[in-house]
């Protein structure tokens, strides 16, 4: 077991979060003003009680029933500027924030007004020590046309601050060959391209969406944990796996990797993989809907999967690492997380 004064340490350290969905970051307290600003009554904890899932199925339908609350420009303000304060409060100093514009799209509404309402927070909370870029995300079954529609615009307003183009939703709806064409465009466009990929799916899907899409991260990745050269080939070209630990216990996705109906943290694939020399940068995907923080994230690695103090450090080091920043910008946040590490002792 760690110290607890360890990983008060540990929390001290600047830290990136990589994989942080701007939609699952809705707190009770902020979906219930949201639904007022909207006529809807809804209880702080009526919200608490629909974030009490236990697989896929219920997330989704959690994340479908708060999303409908956010439909104006200004609930995603809302939204991203409570956020924010959170990452400043657990002392993230970079983020790379993902935009449900497949969703927005299918809501028919304008994902031009909604980047817009969020964009100019980043000025501003670059000057308060927070660096933000954008990635706007497509839903895999939607299919091919929506998902080139979310590329398009993401070209569109990457000298804003959108880094990455990226698939999440139901990672079994459709084959990866359909969406080769998107992502072909996407990296023209120089848009950084990620996947969801192996979170309840297999060893194949995070194949597909290295051999065929060309995916640069992979969102979760879990199922990693069953091919040996699956293994060696995310070590050998340096792909990182987006692990979230918290969200593939509450999602079920663990549970599902297992065979089992239940799993506990504990069984979960982290230290294995990145004892394997995976690439892993821990997040939190969907914080307020899977109750936690990147910090409390670090204490599960820490107290539940045997990860060591300078273990923890070398993960937070890499989602710094693997960042989609430019090499001088990169540079500089290592350069203060590792001056950060010496001043509290972690080496």
């Amino acid at each position: 077991m760690i110290l607890l004064d360890v990983l008060q340490q540990v929390r001290a350290l600047p830290k990136a979060e990589l994989h942080l969905h701007l939609e699952g970051a809705i707190a009770p307290e902020t979906a219930r003003e949201l639904a007022a600003r909207h006529g809807v009554r809804v209880t702080t904890e009526e919200v608490r009680e629909r974030y009490q899932f236990s697989d896929f199925q219920g997330f989704l339908e959690a994340f479908k029933w708060v999303t409908s609350f956010v439909s104006a420009p200004e609930d995603y303000r809302l939204i991203a500027e409570r956020l924010c304060e959170e990452l400043r409060a657990q002392n993230v100093v970079y983020a790379e924030i993902t935009q449900s514009t497949g969703v927005s799209l299918w809501r028919k509404q304008d994902p031009f007004a909604n980047f817009a309402a969020v964009q100019d927070l980043a000025a501003r909370e670059h000057e308060r020590g927070l660096h933000i870029q954008w990635i706007f995300d497509a839903t895999r079954q939607f299919g091919a046309g929506p998902a080139m529609e979310v590329a398009r615009i993401a070209a569109q307003v990457k000298a804003a601050g959108v880094v990455a183009f990226g698939m999440g939703g139901d990672e079994l709806s459709l084959p990866a060959a359909e969406f080769r064409e998107v992502y072909d465009y996407a990296a023209e466009q120089g848009l950084r391209r990620l996947v969801h990929a192996g979170e309840v799916g297999g060893p194949v899907q995070i194949r597909d969406a290295i051999e065929i899409l060309g995916a640069e991260r992979i969102g979760h990745g879990i199922a990693a944990m069953h091919d040996p050269a699956l293994q060696r080939l995310l070590a050998e070209r340096k792909i990182p796996l987006e692990v979230c630990p918290t969200s593939n216990l509450r999602t079920g996705a663990l549970a599902k990797q297992l065979g089992r109906a239940e799993a506990e943290i504990q069984e979960h694939p982290l230290a294995a993989l990145y004892r394997r020399r995976i690439p892993v940068v821990l997040s939190t995907d969907d914080p307020a809907m899977f109750h936690t923080t990147i910090g409390e994230e670090y204490q599960a690695a820490a107290t539940y999967m045997g990860l060591s103090t300078s273990e923890l450090c070398d993960l937070a080091e890499m989602s710094f690492a693997y960042a989609f920043l430019p090499a001088e910008d990169k540079l500089e946040l290592l350069g203060k997380f590792r001056a950060a590490k010496v001043s509290l002792g972690l080496v």
